[in-house]
């Protein structure tokens, strides 16, 4: 035995020569810390993931939810002309031509009609008996006809003098309208009421706000 060699440590441990035995770590320990070290990084993996999920759930769905809220609410804003402030002003009743139109069989009405619309401050067309398009064919209180341009114009100002009138438009390109008398027709509404009409006409009242919807569909 050389006595370089260890006491008790023979054979593959004696030192032979000039060659000194490698003293290794055993392998079951770095096993140990190996499999230790790969629990924290898995453990740590499914912390952070832990942590994802509940932010998509919470948090971010919340997030997205006022964001589609506010969008929803942008858009329908901005496809609303009233609320753009975009609304065409209404003519005043000087500014309104009616061609008055009898198609009852009472004779008088289309004449007494006009007077009255003229002392209200109504520009008055043509007055006489409807055409045979219309005549003894009008079963309400009468018809409101003009172009259709005259749909959210002329129309509703005179409508706020005849109540229950039906509205319809034509190909016609100028700016009067029609006042047809139907069968159901006894006289024009009340002046005071249809002074307020107008009014109400000219001046809406704001629309009742509804709780914004945060249903995607609903925009």
């Amino acid at each position: 035995m050389s006595m370089l060699t260890p006491p008790g440590m023979g054979g593959e441990y004696r030192i032979k020569g000039d060659k000194y035995p490698r003293m290794r770590r055993p392998r079951g320990r770095r096993r140990i810390v190996l499999a230790a070290a790969a629990s924290l990084a898995v453990a740590g993996l499914l912390g952070w993931g832990s942590l994802q999920l509940i932010d998509v759930f919470t948090g971010d769905d919340k997030a997205s939810a006022a964001g589609g809220t506010k969008d929803c609410v942008t858009k329908k804003a901005e496809a609303d002309p009233a609320r753009r402030g975009e609304r065409k002003p209404l003519p005043k009743p000087g500014q309104i031509t009616v061609n008055v139109f009898n198609a009852t069989p009472r004779s008088g009405l289309a004449k007494d009609a006009a007077d009255e619309l003229k002392k209200r401050g109504f520009a008055i067309g043509k007055v006489g008996n409807a055409t045979k398009a219309y005549d003894k064919k009008v079963r309400g209180t009468g018809i409101l006809l003009g172009a259709r341009a005259a749909t959210d114009t002329a129309l509703p100002v005179l409508g706020t003098q005849i109540a229950g009138a039906e509205k319809q438009t034509d190909t016609r390109k100028g700016g009067e309208v029609d006042l047809i008398l139907g069968s159901r027709f006894k006289d024009l509404a009340k002046k005071e009421d249809a002074d307020r009409a107008l009014a109400a006409l000219a001046n809406p009242a704001p629309a009742s706000s509804k709780a914004p919807s945060t249903d995607g569909k609903n925009c």
